[in-house]
């Protein structure tokens, strides 16, 4: 049975490719995004999770792949987190979540995401203060846990919160973001597996459409690359998306 009704099926691959486009742009592997599409077109919440993580996995792996090359990526900023996320990530994926709470909870997280799009953790746009270690690594656990509960890699909770405390600029963030995002993903991806849920086959069928779109974003966004206004459009589909989602 097709997880989207074949009347909306060239319209979500659309969305889905701008979607994918725009968060590899900011080094996102697009899963809030994903997400938000998923919740408007009606997706089974057994269909959301893991859709997300696995289109999460190419999306963010093209993205940082971009960011690498430009030289962005700073190692030292992206262990601290890494270390405590990604077994947190891993718990996460296991822990099933009782349909109404995790439609709320993801909810919120959307809003968090639409409010980035918006521009509202954008302020500090220089590396002005040294990472603080272990908070780095508190931080790092607590978005992996909820990462993989949720079904996202964290990228659009990180992001804020490093530019907030000043550790690294908009384009470092982005190389760690994506990678951060990768990891997780791959561990909440496994968390999944190893609770014994089975994987919707036809979720395989929207990998072409967001690779496509996260090429072309990670391309021209690791560059000089920005759409304020597609970026505003977005945002605003999201916040109906968790509207819809917690009411």
């Amino acid at each position: 049975m097709s997880i989207v009704n074949n009347d909306f099926l060239i319209l979500f691959g659309v969305l889905l490719a701008v979607v994918a486009f725009l968060y590899s742009s900011v080094g996102h592997g697009g899963a809030s995004g994903y997400l938000a599409l998923m919740a408007i077109f009606a997706f089974p919440v057994s269909v959301m999770k893991p859709s997300a993580l696995l289109l999460n996995l190419f999306v963010s792996g093209i993205s940082f792949f971009f960011y690498y090359k430009k030289d962005f990526f700073k190692p030292r900023l992206f262990y601290p987190f890494a270390i405590t996320s990604v077994p947190a990530a891993f718990i996460g994926g296991m822990i099933p979540l009782e349909n109404s709470f995790y439609k709320i909870l993801l909810g919120i997280v959307l809003i968090l995401a639409a409010l980035r799009l918006f521009g509202f953790f954008n302020s500090k746009e220089t590396e002005s203060t040294k990472i603080n270690i272990p908070l780095a690594m508190g931080i790092g656990f607590g978005i992996g846990l909820l990462s993989g509960m949720l079904g996202i890699g964290g990228g659009v909770i990180l992001s804020p919160i490093i530019l907030l405390l000043g550790w690294a600029t908009l384009k470092e963030t982005a190389a760690i973001s994506s990678l951060f995002i990768l990891v997780n993903s791959i561990a909440g991806l496994s968390g999944y597996f190893m609770g014994d849920k089975t994987f919707p086959t036809e979720s395989f069928y929207l990998v072409p459409i967001a690779v496509f779109g996260g090429m072309l974003g990670a391309y021209y966004g690791s560059g000089y690359f920005s759409n304020k206004v597609l970026k505003y459009v977005l945002a605003t589909v999201i916040l109906l998306a968790s509207v819809k989602l917690i009411v």
